[in-house]
């Protein structure tokens, strides 16, 4: 049965496009509607963890590209309230991954997408100023969807199947579930921006610092200069009561640094100063720290949600980015398998939904920052020597168990096959 296009994916963030590259890598034709009527490199720092960049690399996209937008991390690291080393390890292709991990500057990740996208499907494949505003189940093994035009036309497409990868505020999950709880806020208010400054430590460390409460995570999301100066991501956070709920409007609002750099006053040390870091930023910005309860499942009928839409997560485990690309992998996997059927969906729900939930949940009790949080309790987060407070083995084990669950850990990376054969197509029926 032929239909005005076989894929319909609603959204051009990161998870629609690596969703575009990957059907057109399979042979199966499809059409983003993004609602932006231009795109422009929005965001700040994120994180590609070894097992995301895999599936780049399988797209053609490697670190010769990657390069060109971030830099390779070599190490994360904790730091408790005076700066003290709770926890450290290496990353990436340094902690024996074959395959690199990144952090990049969002927007630039998201525009290198797009240009591909462009490149590979044509000029055409991305239509703008487009709102996937619902879908409509038909009985010839198809879906409709209803798209809202940025003169408020709405038009109507029929495919094979719908994606929605149209994030946190998604109207393809409101309506598959329309009871959903409204958006969860616990209490967490980011500030973001970066700052032109020379590294610390290895030069391209991540670094969480503070407690549960008070934290500033920082990395570099650029190669050095010439001047050994990088451009560099900083988030910083307090802990609120959250009955108050969130009142302040707008998502990633521009704020002034004077308004909130006080409370990171005592984050100065003989190698950082975070204030004069966060001081030294072009522009600072406010949001709160936000996800939503785990579904029950990310599909109806010939209807899949993938990334934000799917599980949108707190940024604790640097890794939504990285999921939203694996949830890619593992759909066009599904319908290699199946074909582009209802089966192929139910088994790429049955793959993740319910891990994933599991991940949303670590991520909201702080993820692998829960460290920050068992030392807090033990020692107010100030200390001389970490191993008085927690062994080396407690701690190794619980970034263990994070990795384990988020899906990165390295044997499992390393020695997992490819998700998409290198050449595998999607016969016609």
């Amino acid at each position: 049965m032929q239909h005005d296009h076989q894929i319909i994916i609603a959204g051009g963030g990161i998870g629609g496009l690596v969703m575009a590259l990957t059907l057109h890598q399979i042979g199966i034709p499809c059409m983003v509607y993004e609602t932006a009527q231009d795109m422009r490199p929005l965001g700040v720092g994120i994180n590609l963890q070894p097992n995301a960049v895999r599936e780049l690399c399988d797209l053609g996209i490697d670190a010769t590209a990657l390069d060109t937008i971030g830099i390779q991390s070599s190490e994360w690291a904790l730091l408790g309230l005076n700066g003290a080393e709770i926890y450290s390890e290496p990353r990436g292709q340094k902690a024996g991954y074959k395959w690199p991990q990144y952090a990049v500057h969002r927007g630039q990740f998201h525009m290198l997408l797009y240009k591909k996208v462009l490149e590979r499907l044509g000029a055409d494949a991305v239509k703008l100023g487009h709102r996937v505003i619902g879908y409509d189940k038909n009985n010839d093994k198809s879906v409709t969807a209803r798209i809202e035009t940025a003169d408020g036309t709405i038009i109507s497409q029929k495919a094979s199947l719908l994606i929605g990868a149209d994030g946190i505020h998604s109207r393809i999950r409101a309506q598959m579930h329309p009871t959903q709880p409204p958006i969860h806020w616990g209490g967490t208010i980011m500030w973001r921006g970066t700052t032109r400054m020379r590294p610390v430590r290895t030069g391209s460390s991540f670094l969480g610092l503070g407690t549960r409460n008070n934290r500033v995570i920082i990395y570099p999301i650029s190669q050095m200069d010439a001047d050994g100066l990088a451009t560099t991501n900083w988030i910083a956070e307090v802990a609120v009561d959250p009955a108050h709920g969130w009142e302040k409007s707008g998502w990633f609002r521009p704020v002034e640094i004077d308004s909130f750099v006080h409370h990171f006053s005592s984050f100065q040390f003989d190698w950082l100063d975070v204030p004069a870091m966060i001081k030294a930023a072009d522009a600072a910005y406010e949001n709160p720290m936000i996800d939503r309860d785990p579904l029950k499942c990310w599909i109806e009928n010939r209807v899949a949600l993938i990334g934000d839409a799917a599980h949108p997560m707190y940024p604790t485990g640097s890794n939504g980015a990285s999921q939203a690309i694996i949830d890619t992998r593992i759909f066009a996997k599904m319908l290699l398998q199946y074909g582009i059927t209802t089966d192929a969906l139910k088994a790429y729900d049955d793959a993740l939904s319910a891990p994933i939930a599991k991940v949303v949940l670590r991520n909201r009790n702080d993820g692998p920052f829960g460290l920050l949080t068992l030392v807090e309790e033990r020692c107010g987060g100030i200390f001389d020597d970490i191993d008085d407070v927690m062994s080396q083995a407690e701690r190794t084990a619980f970034m263990a168990q994070y990795k384990a669950a988020a899906g990165f850990a390295m044997e499992t990376v390393n020695n997992a096959a490819p998700l998409i054969e290198k050449g595998a197509r999607l016969m016609p029926v």
